[in-house]
């Protein structure tokens, strides 16, 4: 994460698509469940994830993390899939420009350059797809590299 030539949008796309793969696994019946985090069940951690995603777009869109809201609102019990893909499509249109990555943002742990700011939403992503994997399908394959990726960067927080 120190890296200053790191470039974390590759890494958080990778980290969307593995969570719409592991979205596109939830139904109505398991919204209820309860999630490794557990202050959240599936339908509260599904909204907190995706809530992430629309904060790190407002962030690298010019805004504050914190002036945007940490869940995603009310999403019909079928409609995870497709409010994952608005908030994918978001993300990426603001973090598009090269200049993003290095423009200051504000972020819940500090104001730092935008790709370090990207890269803590990495871990994020990839830290709440293994959650919600956990309750949509326990054998599902995750991505090793992003988890190792996700672990570098959470030490460096830490």
């Amino acid at each position: 994460m120190t890296d200053t030539a790191y470039d974390p949008r590759p890494d958080y796309l990778r980290a969307l698509d593995q969570l719409g793969k592991v979205v596109a696994l939830v139904t109505p019946d398991l919204l209820d469940r309860p999630t490794p985090c557990e202050e959240y069940d599936l339908r509260a951690l599904l909204s907190h994830t995706l809530g992430g995603i629309h904060r790190i777009a407002y962030v690298g869109e010019g805004g504050r993390s914190l002036d945007v809201a940490a869940a995603a609102g009310e999403i019909e019990d079928d409609g995870w899939g497709p409010a994952l893909e608005r908030a994918k499509a978001r993300a990426q249109a603001a973090w598009a420009a090269d200049g993003t990555l290095d423009r200051p943002a504000e972020v819940p742990w500090g104001r730092i350059p935008g790709r370090f700011a990207l890269a803590g939403y990495v871990m994020e992503a990839v830290t709440h797809t293994w959650d919600i994997a956990r309750v949509v399908d326990a054998s599902t394959v995750l991505d090793e590299e992003l988890a190792l990726g996700a672990l570098a960067v959470a030490e460096q927080v830490l």
